[in-house]
């Protein structure tokens, strides 16, 4: 039976929900998910989201961006993402995401690698978590909005050469095609292919294959980042992140003969190669990072899903070094998309780690993506609105 809906969309990770979130209240749109609501990546991010402090910032986070890229970013994009970051926040806050304050009520900012001052936003160590739900839980009040689990997109429908929506295949493995005026594909990215990656094992990349099969342009496919601090474990599975804000407050890496061997705060794929040297040198599968100099109650307060999935699995961080070993974590490549999120397809339009609009480069810079995310889901959600105006006027 075929359905139809002003928009639908694939994921349901921040960029998807933030994309719904800014199309009009009245159109009817359907997000779909692979999996469950809640196993996106999103939830997952530990970190934080980057937020422009004051316009004295500016330069210095353009750049902390580009040089973290390797300069291989589009200039336009950083600026876009930089210059939206402020009105993101504030529409979070809205939508009731919780942010850590000082004591006299302003934010309280971090430090991750490769940022030069600290700029970072965070709600103890599960930020993505905080966010994503708050923005589900938004997304439900919606009555517009539809959301199915465990319904796969297998195919575009393409009509005269535009996207007029998908082929979905549902939780009972039946066919269905879904008719949209527009299509935003925000499926994520690319770890369900890697043994070892911090990502879920469902995220395999499916829209890129389905966007070569239509010569849709794509960008950047080789760019694939390394987290380099994921807890060491011989079972199966997706990998724990340690998230970098542990090294921006001061964690370091050891190698087995208790020496540090690289600058913690360098870009991520610096520290990565860092690690993996250190790794062939010594012969050893892990190296070890030390939260001794952060104090007890920080990392309790600011790390507390870290210190309690780390004391499972019989590390006490507080006491104890862990051991660390690199994973693939980010896709910096994906379907080519303009300052919109336009693809090359008309009516298509692709957002988040799906999608690549230049802004990370050839390496992301730390809580980067879940702002990047926002700030261009929610330019798709315009210039969409904006088309159906245009098209509603000249009719």
């Amino acid at each position: 039976m075929e359905q139809s809906y002003q928009a639908v969309i694939v994921g349901t990770g921040v960029a998807g929900l933030f994309c719904a979130l800014h199309l009009p209240r009245h159109w009817p749109v359907l997000l779909i998910t692979k999996s469950d609501l809640e196993s996106s990546d999103s939830f997952l991010a530990q970190g934080g989201i980057c937020m422009l402090r004051d316009e004295a910032d500016y330069a210095s986070y353009f750049e902390d961006t580009m040089k973290a890229g390797h300069y291989e970013n589009r200039a336009e994009s950083v600026e876009l993402m930089i210059r939206g970051s402020q009105s993101v926040i504030r529409t979070l806050e809205r939508f009731g995401v919780d942010f850590a304050r000082e004591a006299d009520g302003s934010f309280r900012f971090t430090r991750e690698g490769a940022h030069s001052r600290p700029r970072i936003l965070f709600h103890q160590d599960i930020t993505g978590q905080e966010i994503t739900s708050k923005l589900l839980a938004e997304a439900k009040r919606r009555p517009n909005l539809t959301l199915l689990e465990y319904t796969s997109m297998v195919d575009l429908l393409v009509e005269n050469g535009q996207c007029a929506g998908i082929l979905a295949q549902y939780a009972d493995g039946s066919l269905h095609p879904i008719r949209a005026e527009y299509t935003i594909l925000a499926s994520g990215g690319i770890g369900g292919r890697y043994v070892h990656s911090t990502n879920f094992p469902h995220l395999t990349g499916d829209a890129l294959d389905i966007a070569a099969r239509y010569g849709i342009r794509l960008e950047h496919l080789d760019y694939v980042q390394f987290h380099p601090t994921t807890l060491y474990s011989t079972k199966p599975g997706r990998r724990f992140l340690i998230s970098e804000s542990v090294r921006g407050e001061g964690a370091v890496l050891y190698n087995h003969n208790m020496e540090r061997f690289v600058n913690e705060l360098l870009p991520r794929d610096l520290v990565t190669a860092a690690i993996r040297k250190e790794m062939e040198r010594e012969k050893v599968p892990f190296v070890w990072l030390s939260m001794a100099p952060i104090p007890k109650e920080d990392i309790l307060s600011h790390f507390p899903n870290i210190y309690r999935h780390c004391l499972e699995e019989g590390y006490d961080v507080t006491r104890q070094c862990i051991p660390v070993v690199p994973a693939q974590h980010y896709f910096m490549g994906g379907i080519w998309v303009d300052r919109d999120s336009k693809t090359s397809m008309d009516r298509l339009f692709a957002v988040g780690e799906t999608s690549c609009n230049g802004v990370h480069g050839a390496n992301r810079l730390a809580s980067n993506s879940l702002l990047e995310s926002l700030v261009f889901a929610r330019r798709a959600a315009n210039a969409i609105t904006s088309s159906v105006q245009k098209e509603r006027t000249s009719a």
